[in-house]
């Protein structure tokens, strides 16, 4: 039921039922645009993520939480990136890429990590970011297609490159303690 005078916004809108969507910046493309295509990759890469969170939160220790919240939050800000490069206000900070690499230097630094390639599904943790670490991967590529396409926040490229490596050694870890 809706309260009376709140406009609450239907889940769907029938604006997409022929095939096109509209980017924030009022542009009407097919949804198989390679930047739709990004930001479904990437999506799916926070779903991964909440995931990983969710275990974490059950049946871990809960020591990810909010390291993985803000990496969701990044994750969505670089979609709005995608979705509108040209706004400055989606400009991705390099604040959040040094944060980033200082993490993966603080857990490189906190355990014998085995330098070889490794089985993934160690533990159930290590496996369910091991498939955030691929879709983020998969991103990657796709990022730089758009790039070439129709430009891309540098930065926000960078960060993801160093998103996939943070979720390799997060996974190390992960088995490590299991």
């Amino acid at each position: 039921m809706r309260e009376k005078g709140v406009h609450i916004v239907d889940i769907y809108t029938r604006k997409g039922d022929e095939g096109w969507t509209t980017l924030i910046n009022g542009a009407k493309i097919p949804k198989y645009d390679e930047r739709i295509e990004l930001n479904g990759i990437i999506d799916e890469l926070n779903s991964w993520l909440g995931m990983a969170k969710a275990w974490d939160a059950g049946y871990g220790q809960g020591q990810y939480q909010e390291t993985i919240s803000a990496i969701q939050r990044n994750l969505m800000k670089i979609m709005s990136g995608v979705a509108d490069p040209g706004n400055p206000g989606y400009a991705f900070p390099a604040s959040e890429t040094a944060l980033l690499e200082h993490r993966i230097d603080e857990l490189e630094s906190s355990f014998p990590r085995e330098k070889a390639f490794v089985l993934y599904g160690g533990c159930e943790l290590s496996a369910r970011l091991d498939m955030a670490r691929s879709t983020a991967r998969r991103a990657e590529r796709r990022f730089a297609k758009v790039a070439q396409l129709y430009g891309a926040d540098r930065e926000a490229m960078k960060y993801m490159n160093r998103l996939s490596d943070f979720l390799y050694v997060l996974a190390r870890r992960a088995d490590y303690d299991r």
